[in-house]
C-alpha cells in the first residue's frame, strides 16, 4: 500500500466512525512532500474543527462527508487531487505542517496553533 492509499483508508475510517480524527492524523506519512497528502491532512483538520457544526446541520455533515469521500476515492486510485483543491488549502493552511513525529503532544501543539489557542 502506498502513502496515498494509506491516507485514503484513514479518511474512510474517520468518515465511518471507526477511528477518531486524531488517530488518523497521527497515522499520516511523516515528512511527506506530496501535496495531495498534505491537502488531505488539512481537510481532516477542518473536518475535526467543524464537529459541532456537523452535529447541528445534517446537510453540512453530508456535504463534508461526500467531500472527504471524494478525496479518499481519488487517493485510493493513487491520483493527484485536483489543483483547485490543493490550491485552496495551500492558501489557508500552508503554515501548518504535518507532524514530524507521532507524539500526542506534537499533534495537540499543531492543533492549538491551527485553532489559534495559546
Amino acid at each position: 500500500m502506498n502513502d496515498r492509499q494509506l491516507v485514503s483508508r484513514l479518511i474512510i475510517l474517520v468518515i465511518t466512525g471507526q477511528i477518531p480524527v486524531r488517530q488518523a492524523l497521527l497515522s499520516f506519512p511523516q515528512d511527506t512532500k506530496d501535496k495531495s497528502i498534505i491537502t488531505a491532512y488539512h481537510a481532516l483538520i477542518h473536518y475535526e474543527a467543524d464537529e459541532d457544526l456537523r452535529a447541528q446541520d445534517f446537510m453540512y455533515k453530508e456535504e463534508q462527508d461526500e467531500y472527504l469521500q471524494f478525496l479518499a476515492d481519488t487517493l485510493s486510485k493513487n491520483r493527484t487531487l485536483p489543483q483547485n483543491i490543493i490550491k485552496s488549502y495551500k492558501n489557508y493552511y500552508s503554515d501548518v505542517a504535518l507532524p514530524k513525529d507521532k507524539s500526542m503532544r506534537n499533534l495537540i501543539k499543531k492543533l492549538c496553533k491551527f485553532l489559534n489557542i495559546k
